[in-house]
């Protein structure tokens, strides 16, 4: 595809006004206020179109589309026991696949080209997401609640036999992480198996931490450390790690996540949703640490469109800390792009350059809610909204255009999550 005469997001956060970009066997050929030579297949108009990469939801869980709606009005220890953990004993493969399916359309319409997912049904997760052509990091969340050899796991076999099945299929696309769910969901013994298996398979961690403070007190209350702290003891940092929330986190935290590389992903509407409080992503960010931007599951938030989430991260600081300039728009902009796939550990996706891969959307300029045009990129985090794409692009195959999914049966799919979501709750009901 020849993308003509649109503006371009260009790597330093500046809008480039008539520029020409060419995508060519997945990724950027060229780019440059001239038109091309060469045959770069269709021609896309892109007047009153703007061209920047796709997001990346740095922390969801997908087949909970099925919940979406289900679980309200509760504090995270009660939405997980009372609602969530009876409904998800009850979703089977099937089911996970189309609920995924759904979570990646809703996530593709919205602007969004990669996602790190945390669940389990993994195999029907990676079947949604290698028939869709979106990218993802997935992992197979690990849980304990007693001590013993985590090869006896369950979670850990399953996550085993997908790293060995499904790492690098899809051309790249599918990336296999290894996650432990949190330290409340585990025992130290098996953190410490985590850490020395992870490292031995050098594959990235995903990790929930610190994102109650009813969490992060009793784990300093069981070890006299900090979820942080108790990681970093385990080894688990000895590999790059996202750390999901950190809503809690102390200030030798911040320290620790900087010596040791890990990004956060904060999830700032989900936060608010189930009253955890929310993430400091400027000190985060102040002291060199990496925060990408994630929804978490539609359960908690209740969609998956990164421009409400970014809205949230640029708006946030400036309110809990009573300083308009503390963060600027390009910084929250950057934070749901490249960062995001800074901690996915795909280096050559996130800017719109020559050679990257091309995961890309496309926003129309042309609305009322984008007009008038002071500056594009304020728009973008304060004004815009998923409703505003026009165009998604993985690795240069079009996955979302004005309203179709070419690899999706969209109506299949919302059928089927209607109709298994009913199912599974008639069969809660019943076994209440």
């Amino acid at each position: 595809m020849l993308f003509a005469d649109i503006a371009v997001l260009t790597p330093d956060g500046t809008v480039a006004e008539h520029q020409y970009v060419a995508v060519q066997n997945g990724r950027i050929a060229y780019v440059g206020d001239t038109c091309p030579p060469g045959d770069f297949g269709e021609r896309y108009d892109g007047q009153n179109r703007l061209l920047l990469p796709g997001f990346v939801n740095a922390h969801t869980h997908t087949p909970m589309t099925l919940l979406r709606g289900y679980a309200e009005n509760l504090p995270l220890d009660r939405w997980l026991n009372e609602r969530v953990f009876p409904f998800e004993d009850r979703i089977q493969g099937e089911d996970a696949y189309f609920a995924a399916l759904l979570a990646i359309a809703e996530m593709v319409s919205t602007g969004t080209t990669s996602f790190s997912d945390m669940y389990y049904f993994s195999d029907d997760v990676l079947r949604a997401v290698r028939d869709s052509g979106m990218k993802c990091n997935f992992s197979r969340a690990i849980t304990s609640f007693r001590d013993g050899d985590i090869h006896a796991l369950q979670s850990f076999q399953e996550s085993e036999r997908i790293l060995a099945e499904w790492q690098g299929t899809g051309d790249g696309r599918i990336q296999i992480d290894m996650s432990l769910h949190a330290e409340y969901t585990n025992r130290r013994t098996i953190i410490e198996q985590f850490a020395k298996i992870a490292a031995d398979h050098g594959v990235r961690a995903h990790i929930h931490l610190s994102e109650t403070e009813k969490e992060h007190r009793e784990c300093k209350a069981r070890y006299g450390l900090t979820p942080a702290a108790l990681f970093s003891a385990c080894g688990v940092f000895q590999v790059p790690t996202t750390a999901a929330h950190c809503v809690w986190v102390e200030p030798q935290d911040v320290e620790i996540f900087r010596a040791a590389g890990v990004s956060v992903a904060t999830n700032p509407a989900s936060n608010l949703k189930l009253g955890s409080g929310v993430c400091d992503t400027v000190r985060l960010l102040e002291n060199g640490v990496n925060v990408a931007i994630g929804t978490d599951s539609a359960a908690s938030n209740n969609n998956l469109d990164m421009y409400k989430e970014l809205y949230l991260c640029a708006l946030l600081p400036k309110g809990f800390l009573r300083r308009p300039d503390v963060l600027s728009e390009r910084t929250a902009l950057k934070m749901a792009t490249e960062n995001g796939y800074i901690a996915q550990g795909r280096t050559d996706c996130g800017r719109v350059k020559e050679g990257w891969r091309a995961d890309l959307q496309v926003v129309d300029l042309h609305t009322v809610r984008m007009t008038p045009h002071h500056d594009t990129v304020n728009n973008l985090v304060y004004a815009a909204s998923g409703a505003g794409v026009l165009l998604t692009m993985v690795d240069g195959r079009v996955l979302y255009r004005d309203g179709k999914f070419p690899t999706i049966d969209i109506e299949k799919v919302k059928f089927e999550v209607e109709a298994r979501a009913a199912r599974i709750r008639v069969e809660v009901a019943s076994h209440g």
